[in-house]
């Protein structure tokens, strides 16, 4: 059956997560319902302990749901064999953490490559896919450096290029600048921010009420429940940011035709 234009690309239901045993169980996510449409930028705040990341992790198929019901893209998930699950992650699903999680041993363009390997691509197509990748963030000069060589900001711009080399539709980010000083963060939130502008569905865990400012769509959870859900457009700040930006990168080639007229102008004399 052909997916629909309005169905979700990912929707939760009466979904239930808990941890422990007898006395000691702990309900974790408490009956979520929650729709996420394709392209949306989504913002999760809510206080420490209050189900965020593991709502993330149950969205990225790192872990399951004890009761509810969750459909990815139209199908249930509940069913899939530990195969299939790692398999949807590898291909439409890229995670961004707050640690980072690069592989100390492997150089820049190596951990950019890694996912591919699991697809079967050959050492050069890795290579070369990782490497295009890197230049896309402006790391190129940095394709053989060790992740202990890099600053925290240009980690995380080597983290999203890994979670972005397999092209997925869907980022989740947990805490993506909890590590980073502000100007740094800005550039990561820059940089996710481009990606959403190119149509990727991303979700967002952060406690940084600052960073709201990027999504369109801002969910507050408190004791494993949503307890609000409301949107909210790009602010004035984020979007004179990308205007500011685009803006710079314009001038210089409205300067330079001027000068090549002029130029011309007094060769024609």
């Amino acid at each position: 059956m052909p997916k629909s234009a309005s169905q979700p690309v990912i929707a939760l239901k009466s979904l239930v997560k808990r941890y422990g045993m007898g006395d000691a169980e702990q309900t974790v996510l408490n009956k979520i319902d929650l729709k996420i449409n394709k392209g949306e930028f989504i913002a999760i705040m809510g206080p420490s302990g209050c189900g965020k990341t593991t709502l993330l992790n149950v969205i990225g198929l790192l872990d399951h749901a004890d009761d509810g019901d969750y459909k990815l893209d139209g199908r249930s998930v509940d069913t899939l064999s530990s195969w299939r699950r790692a398999r949807i992650r590898s291909e439409q699903i890229g995670f961004v953490f707050q640690s980072f999680n690069l592989i100390p041993r492997l150089s820049v363009i190596d951990n950019v490559a890694l996912p591919l390997t699991y697809k079967g691509f050959s050492k050069t197509k890795r290579s070369i896919k990782a490497s295009e990748m890197l230049s896309t963030f402006h790391l190129s000069n940095r394709e053989y450096y060790m992740p202990w060589q890099l600053s925290g900001g240009q980690t995380q711009r080597v983290a999203i290029a890994r979670a972005l080399v397999n092209n997925p539709s869907i980022i989740l980010a947990d805490e993506p600048t909890g590590n980073l000083d502000s100007r740094s963060s800005h550039v990561i939130m820059e940089e996710l921010s481009d990606i959403h502008q190119r149509g990727n569905t991303i979700i967002m865990v952060t406690h940084n009420p600052n960073l709201t400012s990027y999504a369109s769509r801002v969910i507050t959870m408190l004791d494993g429940q949503i307890a609000s859900d409301t949107q909210a457009p790009r602010s004035k700040r984020s979007k004179s940011a990308l205007k500011r930006r685009l803006d710079s990168q314009r001038k210089p080639t409205k300067s330079t035709n001027r000068k090549t007229k002029k130029t011309t102008k007094k060769g024609s004399k």
